[in-house]
């Protein structure tokens, strides 16, 4: 890089040594460049005066001064010389700031020391300004490499101990142990309430096709949920979920969830990860959310077994259904009025669907793909077998009650 005449005269622009110069102008282009970046980045503007004059400015400067050096010693920076910068970029990685603000800074300085120091460059300066040029993006891409790993490997330790804290906090919640405990070993806060949810995840076309590794598919649908999981209150979701489904707990406010919201939610998830789901909510307080995840994994399953479409429900959505589902000795007698069904799996789900469909004979027929005529005579043979009519109003209610009470026996 450093050409043939590496011991030879210094690099000039004009006439004049371009590490003087570089050395020469830091202190003011110093200050032109934490003032631009104040004035363009909302980043920079957000942080304290006092952090962006002081240890932000001293690695602008310190960054001059390095480069200044590199040019009057032709050669390329060491590892060892940029330990401040990540060191610095480990800082902002606490602190929040956005990598791409990170680099920004260092872009802009750079290109704004670049911009000064060849705008007086005369044609006879051709040769050094190339060096001089290759110097500049040598010292850019080394500098962005160290400051980028820095930082990432910064988050990664953050994030790995965050999640750590979220999983200890979601274990201790889901059992109902003692909270506090955990709280101050983790540093996490406790909502005043969560939102409990449980979810059962179908499979999406990238799980299922050949063109895709099933594992990546699975991991990408996963990212984009809990990505969608932590919209929800814009709070972190502490889930323990795989791509069949599983359980979150959405850190909420004192106010309760507009459930109609949450519902466009979940179909907005939906379409994200390409996949049907089938999420059962309720609300709870961190001592409630035992009870709250079991709920919700009660209706999960009882949604699942009786074909519902996908959705969001709550206990208010299937309270009938749900109290039918419960142990009961009246379960073993309300199957019975389905036994001259055994044996006869056409009817038995042609009837399975005509209730599910609200009756809806067309709907039925669409379901199972024969002609609704065949819907029409096989509801009649069920009523003929069973004693009882699914269309008479007086009749469904038993009906339904014996469907729920023979899929809670299994």
């Amino acid at each position: 890089m450093a050409g043939d005449d590496r011991k030879g005269r210094p690099l000039q622009i004009a006439g004049r040594p371009a590490a003087q110069w570089l050395s020469a102008s830091a202190e003011n282009l110093t200050e032109r460049v934490i003032a631009r970046l104040v004035d363009e980045s909302p980043v920079y503007r957000a942080l304290p005066r006092e952090e962006v004059d002081g240890e932000i400015a001293e690695i602008v400067h310190h960054n001059m001064e390095l480069f200044a050096t590199l040019v009057f010693e032709r050669r390329a920076v060491y590892d060892s010389e940029l330990v401040e910068q990540r060191n610095s970029a480990a800082r902002r990685a606490e602190e929040g700031v956005p990598l791409e603000a990170v680099l920004h800074a260092y872009h802009l300085g750079i290109g704004m020391s670049s911009q000064d120091l060849f705008a007086a460059a005369q044609p006879d300066d051709i040769r050094d300004v190339q060096i001089l040029m290759s110097m500049v993006l040598d010292f850019l891409r080394r500098l962005t490499l160290a400051v980028s790993a820095a930082y990432l490997e910064e988050r990664q330790i953050m994030e790995s101990q965050e999640n750590s804290g979220r999983r200890s906090l979601m274990s201790a919640l889901v059992a109902g142990e003692r909270l506090d405990a955990v709280v101050h070993r983790t540093g996490l806060r406790l909502a005043p309430q969560y939102l409990a949810l449980t979810l059962a995840i179908d499979e999406n076309a990238d799980e299922r096709g050949s063109g895709m590794s099933g594992t990546v598919a699975s991991r990408r649908k996963l990212r984009r949920l809990q990505a969608q999981l932590d919209r929800i209150t814009g709070e972190p979701a502490l889930t323990v979920i795989d791509s069949g489904g599983g359980t979150a707990l959405i850190p909420c406010s004192a106010a309760p969830p507009d459930w109609d919201q949450l519902r466009a939610v979940i179909e907005r998830m939906r379409v994200v990860i390409g996949a049907d789901l089938w999420v059962a909510g309720a609300l709870a307080a961190p001592s409630e959310v035992p009870d709250a995840v079991t709920l919700t994994a009660d209706i999960v399953a009882l949604v699942a077994r009786s074909g519902r479409s996908p959705g969001l429900y709550r206990l208010t959505d299937v309270l009938l259904e749900y109290q039918l589902s419960r142990p009961s000795p009246a379960h073993r007698e309300l199957a019975t009025l389905l036994d001259p069904l055994v044996g006869k799996p056409e009817l038995m789900q042609t009837l399975q669907t005509y209730v599910a469909t609200g009756l809806n004979r067309r709907a039925t027929a669409a379901a199972l793909e024969v002609h609704a005529n065949t819907v029409d005579y096989r509801i009649r043979r069920v009523a003929e077998l069973i004693g009882r009519n699914p269309s008479d109003p007086a009749d469904l209610p038993h009906i339904g009650a014996a469907l729920v009470a023979q899929r809670a026996l299994g």
